[in-house]
């Protein structure tokens, strides 16, 4: 009794303290905690003694009166007004942005050219991805409080402004993640070899790669086709892809926002689905626990929205770059002329993010547009490693849990900014994975550059 309780206690004093500055607080009665936890076990006490019981009445009371106020209100000073504005910036030969109006394609219309549906290879490699163009509008970001299914981290609805991106056709598939995939145990072999040596000069070209699956089984059994979307990632680690595709092509790619994603998911309807409010429907879709036969399915099989974007319901849910209050959007509601930039929050905390869409294991209300799948430490239970992965999630939802990239119309031109898309936004996330990889050798950083495809076939 002394030991389970104890550590219960213990384990929920570090979850709060553990790298999440909304609590200082916790950790304080934290590192007290473990003092005195150190000396009990050292003197064999056998009993909890009146102080613990104490200390733990001031954690719940500090909870109750003002700790979780820090994560249920939005922190408007992490806000992305520099980081999510900018202007048109491509290489030359980028495809898809033309100053003609092409006669067949379909095209959108902006200040800086037609935007057109454009494939983009990667090069040195066998992969491509076709993006799909989006126009510029407003959304109403969450869900009207008739809708049925509404959770109440679904509003208040918000108008928020969204300015032209293009957004992948289809979710990202295991063919090529699993090529960023390869670059864990390449990136170990020329770290071995003294070879491509990261420098304080050129790290800011480095990757994180996710480390090898310590159970390939939870991640595979729902399926890994090479057509099939890739699941389990972390958020960090699907940021990592995109800085990859970004260094690779020298395009700006990145995670949708929610805002971003809601819209184009929406493709200019106002229902709870993109088809309408009918989930009898949703079958002609996405693969959702009705149909989804507990697996992952083919990308592109089921009718896409009118953007011509495909699974943005069901088969995989996708990460955006945003964290969920629990008071919703109340943090914007009544402000006037919003846009992406001034809707967004930078994540303060590991968990708490936020991914759309629902999957092949979720009913009809997961799928709706609005719906939040939010991430939890529950997601890694199973996961025997300590610390626990930055990279893979463990259990379910995240068998789910996927990826789609887009590109802007306008990006940041400093590098700095840019690279706040891809990196972890949190200090921990960023240790745990540098430990990882210096003291267990799970995971490995490696630079990104024109030379990186020859050197991993050895021309």
């Amino acid at each position: 009794m002394f030991d389970s309780t104890e550590n219960r206690i213990s384990r929920i004093l570090k979850s709060l303290s553990n790298g999440r500055h909304d609590f200082p607080w916790a950790v304080a009665i934290f590192q007290i905690n473990e003092s005195f936890l150190k000396n009990e076990r050292t003197n064999k006490v056998r009993q909890i003694t009146g102080w613990k019981w104490l200390l733990f009445g001031c954690l719940l009371g500090s909870l109750y009166c003002g700790g979780v106020n820090a994560v249920q209100v939005a922190d408007d000073s992490r806000t992305a007004e520099k980081e999510l504005s900018g202007s048109p910036n491509f290489p030359a030969d980028f495809p898809g942005l033309v100053q003609e109006q092409p006669a067949e394609q379909p095209y959108v219309k902006t200040d800086a050219g037609y935007m057109v549906p454009f494939s983009l290879t990667i090069p040195e490699t066998d992969l491509s991805i076709e993006m799909v163009p989006v126009p510029g509008g407003k959304v109403l970001l969450g869900s009207p409080e008739t809708e049925e299914g509404r959770q109440e981290n679904e509003g208040p609805q918000v108008e928020v402004e969204i300015s032209p991106f293009w957004m992948a056709k289809h979710e990202v598939t295991w063919k090529q993640y699993k090529h960023f995939m390869s670059f864990h145990d390449a990136f170990k072999r020329f770290n071995d070899q003294g070879l491509r040596k990261l420098t304080d000069e050129n790290r800011i070209d480095a990757i994180a790669a996710p480390s090898n699956l310590y159970d390939p089984g939870f991640t595979f059994d729902a399926g890994k086709g090479p057509n099939e979307p890739a699941a389990t990632m972390s958020q960090f680690s699907a940021k990592q892809y995109t800085k990859w595709l970004s260094l690779s092509t020298k395009v700006f790619f990145r995670l949708p926002t929610e805002p971003e994603w809601e819209y184009a998911c929406r493709a200019g309807s106002t229902t709870a689905y993109s088809f309408g409010d009918d989930p009898a429907e949703l079958g002609e879709h996405a693969w959702f626990e009705e149909n989804g036969e507990y697996t992952r399915h083919d990308v592109g099989q089921k009718k896409p929205n009118a953007f011509g974007l495909y699974d943005m319901h069901g088969n995989v849910a996708e990460w955006v770059l945003d964290m969920a209050y629990e008071n919703g959007y109340e943090h914007l509601a009544g402000q006037e002329n919003l846009t992406v930039a001034t809707a967004f929050r930078w994540p303060h905390q590991w968990f708490g993010r936020v991914a759309k869409g629902g999957s092949f294991e979720l009913p009809p209300g997961d799928c709706r547009v609005a719906s939040r799948l939010v991430s939890e430490d529950l997601w890694r239970d199973s996961d025997p490693n300590q610390p626990r992965s930055p990279y893979w999630y463990t259990s379910f939802p995240a068998t789910g849990v996927g990826m789609r990239v887009m590109i802007p119309l306008h990006s940041p031109s400093e590098r700095s900014e840019r690279e706040k898309f891809w990196q972890a936004d949190i200090p921990e996330i960023e240790e745990v994975a540098r430990k990882r990889e210096a003291v267990e050798g799970r995971g490995a950083y490696g630079l990104i550059d024109d030379r990186l495809e020859k050197d991993l076939s050895g021309r």
